[in-house]
């Protein structure tokens, strides 16, 4: 009798998705205890720490969504089927727009918490609980700065921009965590000198160059996302794809070709067109059909997140 293959562990380490749902389940538990302690403390700077986790954990979670969708569409089973019939161009195209929307909802929240941090410092500061935010803090730098490694190396056997852009959020979160680390026992260390009176401020201020921080990272993933929302060819993928299609235009004699090529997420979608002479001696289709191949392979190697399209006419309106 024939045995179904194993299932892979729920957390798995080595895929995409068993990455992301331990990051989301670490995550959720260092977020839920940054706003208790943060409360506790009175510190801003360790509840905005708490709600940047809870933001990652939403945004982490549809992440892993929209991997599962990714890896489902490209399977071949009954349920592969049934996503076909209503989106039958992939889900290629729903990465981008969540790494962009969780850039952009983490600048929100620095730039909201940014707001609160100057107000606070026009207003007299903040005194917190130093004790309890200490400790919260070297429990929190040393979970996160080890969390963060670990995802890192997982992601140079997986290579997912998802995962990329989750360890790029617990580097971020651990260097907070260093910040008022640092900034807390310098206010412990003023206590009851004649600069005691900068105390108050410390919480405020280490928020707002936090907050700085947290607004720059994620601009370079938010300009990749909206680069492959729109669909802006890559240049290096662009000129790749044309040094293959002119060499299959000046081997079989073809007149020209047209190419339209983007990156979506890890998706790459490429249309290639030729226009062959109308006075081309017919071949069968076998032979167009091998010839495809050849550019394909010639292209790169085959793979699931590849949207590959080759034409052949002797009408130059169907390349245009």
């Amino acid at each position: 009798m024939a045995t179904s293959p194993a299932r892979p562990p729920f957390f798995d380490t080595r895929s995409e998705q068993g990455v992301l749902r331990i990051s989301i389940a670490f995550s959720l538990a260092v977020a839920l205890a940054g706003v208790v302690f943060g409360l506790l403390a009175n510190s801003s700077l360790i509840i905005f720490d708490g709600i940047y986790g809870l933001i990652d954990v939403v945004m982490t979670w549809l992440s892993l969504l929209v991997a599962r969708l990714i890896a489902l569409s490209t399977q071949t089973d009954a349920l592969q089927s049934r996503l076909n019939q209503r989106f039958t161009m992939g889900f290629w195209h729903l990465e981008p727009i969540v790494l962009g929307v969780s850039g952009t909802l983490m600048i929100g929240a620095a730039l909201y918490a940014l707001v609160n941090a100057v107000d606070a410092l026009m207003s007299g500061g903040r005194h917190i609980a130093l004790g309890p935010a200490i400790l919260f803090g070297v429990v929190s730098l040393l979970a996160e700065s080890a969390f963060g490694l670990f995802v890192l190396r997982a992601n140079r056997r997986i290579g997912s921009d998802f995962i990329a852009l989750d360890a790029k959020n617990w580097i971020i979160a651990a260097s907070m965590s260093a910040c008022y680390v640092v900034a807390f026992i310098g206010g412990m260390l003023v206590q009851g000198t004649h600069l005691a009176w900068v105390g108050p401020y410390i919480d405020p201020a280490i928020l707002a160059v936090v907050c700085l921080f947290v607004m720059v990272a994620p601009l370079g993933t938010v300009r990749q996302a909206v680069a492959g929302i729109l669909l802006v060819t890559p240049a290096d993928l662009q000129a790749h794809v044309d040094a293959v299609a002119r060499e299959v235009v000046q081997q079989h004699g073809f007149i020209e070709h047209r190419s339209y090529v983007a990156q979506v997420g890890r998706g790459q979608q490429i249309e290639l067109f030729f226009v062959v002479r109308a006075d081309d001696p017919p071949r069968p289709l076998a032979e167009w059909d091998q010839l495809r191949d050849a550019i394909g392979h010639a292209l790169g190697e085959e793979s699931p997140d590849r949207w590959l399209t080759i034409m052949f006419t002797t009408d130059r309106e169907w390349a245009i």
